[in-house]
C-alpha cells in the first residue's frame, strides 16, 4: 500500500517529460497578441477611472 501511494504522489516517468510554459517557444504573433491584451487591460484599469 505504501509503494502504491508513493508512486501516485511522485510519478518519475511523467516528471522527466514535463514542459512548463516559460520553456515553450512562442511566435512573434503570439507576443503581439499578448501585448495588445496588456494594452487593453491597462486602458480598462487606468483609463476608465480617469474618465470618471
Amino acid at each position: 500500500m505504501d509503494d502504491h501511494a508513493d508512486h501516485e504522489h511522485h510519478p518519475h516517468e511523467e516528471a522527466e517529460g514535463r514542459v512548463t510554459s516559460p520553456m515553450q517557444d512562442f511566435t512573434t504573433g503570439q507576443a503581439g497578441v499578448g501585448f495588445v491584451v496588456l494594452l487593453v487591460g491597462l486602458a480598462v484599469t487606468f483609463g476608465l477611472p480617469l474618465l470618471f
